[in-house]
């Protein structure tokens, strides 16, 4: 199968495209087993991210990019056996597929053996957040492997079976999946149909809108520039400090809304990472990266209060957002005051938690006569007598 994947010029076509990680091969044997056939080694990921830290569009676009490799892959005679954003990581300013190891020799007989995964992993939360217009992107906490399609179908409103697609891929698929019918029945299956199924997937993925286009903090720095010239003051302060700090590899933005901040900080780096709690404000600064030449800032959901757990066996499989982020540099813009008085975090807490993320720390305080501090306190009691500079 990977001697295919080579000589039919797969491999070569999706790597011209970015759409798949580049390799070296290596005529080594690093198991020890006498079964190794070659080892490879991919282009090294500068930060590895999960789909529950990913936007609306950005999962989107991973269930497009993976219809499209299964698309090609079938005009050289290969088929990817895997469909889960999993296999997805963001690399060089794009979503790009991982798992090489994924195409096999493809049989226009057989249905396709990751439908249900894709329909699971892709479809599901798609759709669920398309019709409840909510941000649903920690289901992939509650099921890495995927909603379950009867799950999915119980939670999706009545109008969503108006859809054909929809009731087909999700409702009918439950409802056979739930009998289990399919696996007493030997399914024809032909090339034009499998390419039927892959075009009527990828036709419903693209119809799928983002939930929200609003967020709490949307005005956040048109509100902010109009106080006492602070948003231009700000930036100088930070574009001074980022000179004396000089170029490094890696600057995490905390905090980050829709990468203001970022944009600027990324000309000091080789890669930014753009964090933020707020999915409409990363949803918006992903589409802004697609379209503009930026390709060293990778955008991120991620709540400091309760950042992404370590999952999967052992807890050892998926790292926590705090194991993964060790930063040369990081800015914590306007963000300490959400932690301390919004969560009800200790400074000293908060304190290890940047000190174990970066080498060198940019904080701004944000004093409690400030607007946003009292609009935070308008609701609550101020308790909160060591909030001090």
């Amino acid at each position: 199968d990977f001697d295919h994947f080579i000589a039919s010029g797969c491999y070569a076509g999706l790597v011209k495209e970015n759409w798949l990680i580049p390799h070296e091969v290596l005529q080594e044997n690093m198991t020890g087993t006498p079964d190794c056939y070659l080892t490879l080694k991919p282009e090294r990921i500068t930060y590895i991210s999960y789909p529950y830290e990913w936007s609306f569009d950005m999962l989107k676009d991973a269930a497009l990019l993976t219809l499209r490799l299964a698309k090609e892959a079938i005009a050289s005679g290969m088929m990817i056996k895997d469909a889960t954003p999993f296999n997805i990581q963001w690399h060089r300013g794009r979503l790009t597929f991982i798992d090489t190891l994924s195409f096999e020799r493809y049989d226009e007989k057989q249905p396709w053996i990751a439908y249900r995964q894709f329909c699971e992993c892709f479809l599901s939360p798609l759709l669920l957040m398309h019709y409840s217009r909510q941000s649903l992107h920690q289901l992939f906490l509650a099921w890495p492997e995927g909603v379950p399609l009867a799950v999915t179908s119980a939670l999706l409103s009545k109008r969503s079976k108006l859809s054909l697609h929809t009731y087909l891929h999700i409702h009918l698929h439950a409802a056979i999946s739930k009998k289990n019918k399919a696996a007493e029945k030997k399914i024809s299956f032909s090339k034009q149909k499998m390419l039927n199924l892959l075009s009527s997937l990828e036709g419903l993925v693209q119809k799928l809108r983002t939930p929200a286009d609003r967020t709490a903090w949307d005005d956040y720095y048109t509100e902010a520039v109009e106080r006492n010239n602070y948003l231009n003051n700000k930036k100088e302060i930070i574009r001074q400090w980022l000179k004396e700090t000089g170029a490094v590899p890696f600057i995490a933005d905390l905090g980050a809304n829709d990468g203001e901040f970022s944009r600027m900080a990324a000309q000091s780096c080789d890669h930014l990472l753009a964090a933020d709690l707020d999915p409409t404000c990363i949803n918006r600064l992903y589409n802004h990266i697609k379209k503009s030449a930026l390709s060293n800032i990778q955008p991120l959901i991620t709540d400091l209060s309760q950042p992404s757990p370590a999952i999967g066996v052992n807890n050892m499989e998926r790292p926590s957002f705090l194991q993964r982020t060790k930063a040369d540099l990081a800015l914590a813009l306007a963000l300490v005051h959400h932690l301390a008085v919004g969560k009800n975090i200790p400074f000293e807490m908060i304190a290890d938690m940047l000190s174990n993320l970066c080498k060198t720390l940019i904080i701004e305080f944000v004093p409690k006569d400030d607007p946003k501090v009292q609009l935070m306190l308008r609701h609550k009691k101020d308790i909160y007598q060591d909030y001090t500079q």
